[in-house]
């Protein structure tokens, strides 16, 4: 597995030199279009010509598939070409997680997300503190699955290829910013599970099958889909807001503690692919950055900007989580877990912002915390200055709003992820029901 993190035997350069091919892989050529990257074209879509494109998708688990599309002034042809290959063949995601994953929850269960988030990709507001995709996003394209649509989402949604239980705010334990944390979420998808089996065992009315089975899962992929985590970030960011570094590092072990409870619940109700991501440098957020000026004495950061004791923290709660999920791996027969170090690639990339085309990424794109605490999506005058209005072109930033990622990172990010470079063991996405 290829060192990204900057640390051990791995250099700037290297590290650098590492982005450059993951870029170059995605598609990425650092081209501007009228001075504002598309990233819609960068997962899988590059424009060659004037009257040439090629998409190239890759879901790994239905094969690899190829569309050649030439659009003339008197014709359009179109080439096909599909050459299947064997993969997992996940027919659904169940996701759980905080706002790094949710995609509509916390949107549905209180108030919309506004605009500006979500309008790279969407051009509209998706439920996502984003201007665009989430890596879980990526994830479906890559597994060929549609986006998740939220559990807690009622209007015009299927549930067929899953379901996502993630909210803003959630964390593993009780009592962090949302009632929805992790017991609860899987506590819904239990629900979800045994309401969706009983409405299947419903016999047929005058010969017709009830329309709404079709927007939910059929019984038997329960056990067949890969159930997904991003979560106990939260636990520890109300830990450094109400307690001490000791204290917040002191309450790893019940926290992981909780986390097992879950996975073990999940296993009973028959999950058995687990792909679950460690928290990320928590400390190189802007709106603790930002924060931990104010409160702190001077001397917090580390040679890139980030608050060190909270990310020295973050990876002992990875560490024990690793742990963890070994021990896990040994209680529960007939599991495939995979840990996703996400932490290495965040502050990999954070520390290669500018060599990767990025703005400061102790900046951010939308709402401001400079002075006024201005959420994205507001604006406020002070003094006949507006603040909180969005950047004009969030592709240059890492961060969207000081907490979450933008498109253009989640999309790095998520390369790396699928494709089994964060992964122990050393699996991709597509392959993850596969013990190497």
């Amino acid at each position: 597995m290829v060192d990204i993190a900057g640390f051990g035997k791995s250099t700037e350069g290297q590290d650098s030199a590492y982005w450059k091919e993951v870029k170059y892989e995605a598609g990425w050529e650092d081209e501007e279009e009228n001075g504002l990257r598309d990233w819609r074209r960068l997962w899988g879509l590059r424009e060659r010509d004037d009257n040439f494109v090629q998409i190239q998708w890759e879901p790994r688990c239905i094969g690899h598939l190829r569309i050649w599309w030439h659009w003339g002034l008197d014709k359009l042809a179109l080439a096909f070409e599909a050459v299947l290959r064997e993969g997992c063949g996940f027919p659904a995601i169940y996701n759980f997680g905080d706002s790094n994953s949710d995609t509509g929850g916390i949107s549905a269960a209180f108030s919309a997300v506004p605009l500006p988030n979500g309008e790279t990709f969407f051009g509209k507001p998706s439920g996502r503190g984003c201007d665009g995709r989430l890596i879980i996003d990526f994830i479906a394209e890559d597994l060929g699955l549609p986006y998740l649509s939220a559990y807690l989402d009622s209007i015009g949604t299927s549930f067929r290829h899953g379901a996502n239980f993630a909210t803003g705010g959630s964390s593993i334990r009780p009592g962090s910013y949302s009632p929805f944390h992790l017991d609860h979420q899987v506590s819904q998808f239990i629900q979800f599970k045994s309401r969706t089996t009983a409405l299947y065992k419903q016999p047929r009315t005058n010969g017709t099958i009830p329309q709404c089975k079709s927007r939910l899962p059929k019984p038997e992929d329960f056990s067949k889909a890969i159930y997904t985590f991003d979560i106990g970030q939260n636990d520890l960011a109300i830990g450094f807001q109400n307690t001490n570094v000791e204290q917040v590092r002191a309450s790893i072990p019940d926290i992981l503690d909780k986390f097992s409870q879950a996975i073990q619940q999940l296993y009973k109700e028959g999950a058995r692919v687990f792909w679950v991501h460690n928290t990320g440098p928590i400390g190189c957020l802007p709106y603790n950055v930002i924060y931990d000026r104010i409160r702190s004495k001077a001397g917090n950061l580390d040679q890139i900007g980030c608050v060190k004791p909270q990310n020295e923290v973050a990876m002992q709660f990875n560490k024990q989580l690793k742990d963890r999920i070994s021990k896990l791996r040994a209680l529960l027969l007939n599991t495939t877990f995979t840990y996703v170090d996400v932490y290495s690639a965040k502050y990999s990339l954070i520390r290669n912002a500018k060599n990767l085309g990025f703005d400061d990424p102790n900046k951010f794109c939308c709402g401001s915390y400079y002075g006024y605490h201005i959420n994205c999506g507001r604006t406020a005058t002070v003094n006949g200055t507006v603040y909180g209005n969005p950047c004009k072109d969030p592709s240059k930033h890492i961060s969207w709003d000081g907490i979450h990622y933008s498109e253009a990172a989640n999309f790095l990010l998520a390369k790396l992820a699928v494709n089994g470079s964060l992964s122990d063991p050393p699996v991709s996405v597509a392959d993850a029901c596969r013990t190497p």
